[in-house]
């Protein structure tokens, strides 16, 4: 008789992960100011409240740590010399040159064809690009043919790469901004670190006043984050690897926390992965770029305690996952159903949670 396999718990399904998410609760612009997002923070009971609350929700001594990648304008779009058009989403550089891309509509789109960059709602045209070969499941290689893609060419042909969940034929004025956290300082990701999003400059003031420190770590938002998991379990999907770095500085910082008994707190999810990604490589104080693919998820939890401030996330999504890690599945699920009924807002533009 064949042997009948062994049962996965529920957190190690894919599909344990699922939850019903309106189209209406993925928030489509931000709210007026950046602090006025909304604050779920779990406890007996839930406690709805706004980021604006944040200083009176933390302890003096407390230390945030935020992502200070800046998103570059990798979307991009061009046409055939048959006039068709194309898209361009730029994922990250390639190490033989060029980047890894996702091409829309990429069937179409065969190796080795010229487009040329155009600027919506305008006639002015640029320079030639070359779309090569797959690099990998649903991805390209593209690169310059007249002049390199370099941050020069993406300031001025680019686009800030808001998700497709954010519904808007384009980009609003007010994205430019909005779209970048205010700790934005070193460029290369793809994707917004979104829990950063919400702090405004008097935010950062009232903190600052409350003796709550703010050290920095950059990690590179790239295809990682996103990526949708195509495996019916865990252990089957493998994170991308993105660059991060943990300065000196913050390692001091945290170091220092840990002795006064203070809480750490990752602000998003890419800040809470650098941290543990570090800790995990011995706490090295050398400030130099790595890389990680590290996977958090419920029995893989991060080592380092942490607290966490993090937008609301999509069904069976690693981010979804890496809170989870937090919180337990059960839990974590039963908030998003008492953020669903209080009407939060979803996803990069939306609300966010507490863990402490």
């Amino acid at each position: 008789m064949r042997a009948t396999p062994p049962t996965l718990p529920c957190d190690q399904l894919v599909a344990s992960y699922a939850f019903d998410l309106p189209e209406g609760a993925i928030a489509q612009r931000p709210t007026a100011s950046r602090h006025e997002a909304r604050l779920l923070v779990p406890g007996d009971p839930t406690r709805h409240a706004a980021i604006a609350d944040l200083p009176d929700l933390l302890a003096p001594g407390d230390l945030l740590v935020v992502n200070d990648t800046r998103v570059l304008p990798v979307r991009l779009f061009a046409r055939k010399s048959t006039g068709g058009a194309v898209q361009i989403l730029l994922l990250e550089p390639l190490a033989q040159g060029g980047w890894s891309a996702m091409v829309k509509p990429s069937a179409k789109v065969k190796a080795g064809t010229l487009v040329r960059l155009v600027r919506r709602g305008a006639d002015e045209e640029g320079p030639l690009l070359r779309i090569r070969a797959a690099t990998g499941e649903g991805t390209r290689a593209v690169e310059g043919v007249e002049q390199a893609i370099d941050e020069a060419l993406l300031a001025r042909w680019g686009e800030l790469p808001l998700p497709p969940y954010i519904d808007r034929s384009e980009a609003l004025a007010e994205d430019g901004e909005r779209y970048q956290t205010v700790f934005a300082e070193h460029a290369g990701a793809v994707a917004a670190p979104t829990a950063g999003l919400h702090f405004s400059p008097e935010l950062l003031t009232r903190l600052h006043a409350r003796s709550i420190q703010i050290a920095r770590v950059t990690l590179h938002v790239g295809p990682g984050t996103f990526q949708p998991v195509r495996s019916n379990t865990l252990a089957g999907h493998a994170m991308h690897a993105e660059s991060y770095r943990v300065p000196l500085e913050t390692a001091r910082a945290v170091e220092a926390a840990e002795v006064r008994a203070s809480r750490i707190v990752a602000v998003g999810t890419t800040s809470c992965r650098s941290l543990e990604a570090w800790h995990r490589a011995g706490r090295p104080t050398d400030s130099a770029w790595r890389r990680t693919n590290l996977f958090l998820h419920p029995g893989a939890p991060p080592e380092l305690p942490l607290s966490l401030l993090t937008n609301f996330h999509l069904p069976g999504s690693t981010l979804l996952m890496l809170v989870s890690s937090l919180l337990g599945r059960e839990r974590t699920l039963a908030l998003y159903g008492e953020a669903l009924a209080a009407g939060y807002r979803f996803y990069s533009y939306g609300d966010a949670m507490l863990i402490l």
